[in-house]
Formats: structure tokens, sequence, C-alpha cells
């Protein structure tokens, strides 16, 4: 009877009103908690225009031998664009992404420029590229900053777009990589985690399970078209997915609504056994992970030279294209 009573409170069938009572949402239960206003993820987006206006800018089309003048958007004076056969993204040149920080393996392994791997993520091959992911990191990041806060989200953005730049570096040698797509993956598998982690506390499991997936397998199978560094989304992901297990664990239903249950169906327990294990299992993977990949990356290895299939995990050559380039 008490874990009935318990379940009963857990979905607010009773017809009385605690503070942890179900929503009709598949994602999270609403309390009493104030949300964490969110700043960060502004912050981020802030940041990663400034990044553009100021890449734009030291690029001057106008003044760039490789155009002849044939800049779109003239009437933006230094602000313009690349012709659209060199960038239909309409964005700077190759070279001044390179200049300011662009992944590129080379520099990188040989030219000892290990900062790449942070600076690439602040940056955008184009408008269109910067507004696709500056629209997705709002989308995503914002709730999930207002539910677990600044430092834990923007951690695990962080880490993850530097996650991204280590797998994409280990596989991808012959092009310059930029983007804040593997932070933003990186989001995305947090989010997998946290419901897998708090998994007792919500409602509607199954809906909220296969929602996400869907969202990440769409997101993921973009990523195997030309010109789309999939690698920096896996490496992301990943990344945010064992993130999720080590800071957004939740406490048990119970024990976070002890204060108004009776007595008999208090939940002493803060955390249950699997989150602990699943808590310790990717602190290890983390760990490993990104010290066999640094490892690999700054010794030259070549990531395809262990794994003869995993360049298709990037682009799957068709009669359309090819992913020589």
């Amino acid at each position: 009877m008490a874990n009935e009573d318990l379940e009963s409170r857990r979905a607010g069938k009773d017809g009385r009103n605690y503070p942890y009572a179900a929503a009709n949402t598949p994602y999270y239960y609403e309390t009493t908690e104030r949300k964490s206003t969110s700043w960060a993820i502004p912050s981020f987006v802030t940041a990663n225009i400034a990044v553009f206006i100021v890449t734009m800018y030291i690029n001057n089309c106008p003044n760039n031998r490789q155009t002849n003048g044939e800049c779109v958007a003239r009437f933006l004076g230094r602000f313009s664009f690349q012709p659209l056969r060199q960038n239909p993204l309409f964005g700077p040149s190759s070279s001044s992404l390179e200049k300011l920080g662009a992944l590129e393996w080379n520099k990188v392994v040989h030219e000892h420029q290990g900062w790449r791997l942070i600076t690439a993520m602040w940056l955008h091959a184009g408008v269109i590229h910067l507004l696709a992911n500056m629209f997705s990191l709002v989308f995503i990041g914002i709730r999930l900053e207002q539910q677990f806060g600044f430092v834990r989200i923007g951690t695990i953005y962080l880490i993850s777009g530097f996650g991204g730049s280590v797998l994409s570096s280990l596989f991808i040698r012959n092009s310059i990589s930029v983007g804040a797509s593997g932070a933003l993956f990186g989001l995305l598998g947090a989010m997998l985690s946290e419901l897998l982690t708090n998994w007792t506390i919500y409602s509607n499991k199954a809906a909220a399970l296969l929602t996400l997936v869907i969202i990440i397998v769409i997101n993921l199978a973009v990523g195997i078209l030309p010109h789309v560094d999939n690698f920096a989304h896996i490496g992301g992901f990943l990344s945010g997915f064992l993130l999720g297990f080590v800071f957004l664990v939740r406490p048990q239903f119970g024990w976070m609504d002890r204060h108004n249950l009776p007595p008999e169906v208090r939940v002493k327990s803060k955390y249950k056994a699997y989150q602990y294990i699943l808590w310790l299992t990717a602190v290890v993977l983390l760990i490993v992970g990104y010290a066999v990949g640094l490892v690999m990356l700054f010794r030259g290895e070549n990531g395809n030279d262990h794994c003869h299939w995993c360049h298709y995990l990037s682009c799957v050559p068709t009669s359309s294209w090819s992913c020589r380039n």
C-alpha cells in the first residue's frame, strides 16, 4: 500500500497538489524549485556571433585577391561575402578561417597548434551555418540550463566541443573544420543520458525516449552528406552522452519530496544504485577516451588506419557526389 500511495502521489492521481506532481510532458516533472536564469547559452550565442563579425571584418572580401572584387552583397563593404562558388554558405574564405583558428590536422600535430581544438568551435563557415547552429543552441540549451544551471550545461557544451574537435582531427586530414556542431551534439547526448539516468522520475518515458532518439538519428544522418564533419558531431555526442551521466543526475523522486510524504513512504537514499554505476562508468570512459584520443592525435596517428570503415560515418559516396575531397 505504501508503494501504491507513493506512485499515486507521483502522478498526482489522489487529487491533492504535491510540488513534484507529474506534468503533461514527456520530459520533466514540474517542481516548486526556482528555475535558474539562463545566461551561459545567450553568452555562447553572443560570442559566436561576435567571432563571426570579426571573421568577416578580417576577411575583407573587396580586398581579397582571390575574389577579383566579385563579392556577394558588396554594399556591406568589408563585411561582404565571398563569391558563392567559393563559399555557398555566405561567409568568409577558407584561408581567413584557417588564419583565425580553424581545425586543420597538419597545424595541430606538426605545427603544435593544439589551441585550434578549441578555437574551431567558435568559428562558422557562413551566415547559414551560424544561424542553423545558433537556433539549435537556443532551442536545446535554454531549457537544459534552466533545469541544471549554467555551470553544468556550460561545462558539457565546452568539453563536448573539444571532444568533437579531437575525433575530427583523428579522422579528417585533408580539409579544415569549423563550427559549434560538436558542442550542440554534446547537449543532445546529455539530454539522452539525463533521460536514462533519471528514468524513474519521468512520465511518458517511451514517448520521450523515442522522440529524442529520432531527433538524434536524423541529425547524425545529415552528417553523412559531403562537406559536413560528422566526426565532430559523433565526438561531441559521445562526450555529452557520458557527461550527462556525471553532471545531470537527479535524486530519486521520493527523496526530493521527502518532506511532503508520510514516514512510511519516504526514501532515504538520494540516488539509486544504477545511477552510481553509470556515474563511475562514465567518468572512467571519459578519462580513458580523452587520454587515448589525445595521445593518438599528437603522435600523428590516423584514425582511419585503425577503423577502415569509419570514413563512411562522415560521408557516404553516391552517384550524386564523391567523398574524395
